[in-house]
């Protein structure tokens, strides 16, 4: 039987990762606007830019993916992971592609001395809570958006 291998996204994923960050975005009902893929995508295989990507793989198939990023933390004089985005296929749904990319960013948190991974979840998202509470501590904080200043 494979095993589910979790690695960084690479330019030849391009096809299978727009598939996966597309299912991400109507899951949230984000509109299709090419650009942003080419923006994302771009940052992606930018060693300089921040955001940086992990996927499930099985078999050669792309069941999942993980944006992620570093980020600072002053009250502790330390740095975290920032996980960005968090999507299986729902036809990957309990085949643990998600549980690995969360056991694979816990390594690399440990691997580069960061205190902690974060994210954030939709309170509606019961699916990825289930396994969210399964291994990670859900936190008292709660999130605000704050628009930019108008002209």
């Amino acid at each position: 039987m494979s095993a589910i291998v979790v690695r960084p996204v690479t330019a030849a994923d391009r096809e299978a990762w727009a598939g996966l960050y597309r299912g991400y975005r109507d899951f949230y009902g984000k509109p299709h606007d090419p650009a942003v893929y080419d923006t994302v995508w771009g940052w992606l295989l930018d060693d300089t830019h921040e955001s940086r990507a992990l996927v499930a793989e099985l078999d050669g198939t792309l069941l999942g993916l993980g944006h992620f990023r570093r980020f600072s933390r002053p009250i502790d004089g330390a740095h975290g992971l920032y996980l960005d985005d968090l999507f299986t296929s729902p036809e990957a749904r309990g085949t643990g592609a998600g549980t690995a990319i969360l056991h694979r960013l816990a390594e690399i948190a440990r691997d580069e001395g960061a205190s902690l991974v974060r994210w954030i979840t939709a309170d509606t998202n019961a699916t990825a809570r289930s396994l969210y509470d399964r291994i990670a501590k859900e936190t008292p904080w709660v999130t605000y958006d704050l628009a930019p200043a108008a002209e």
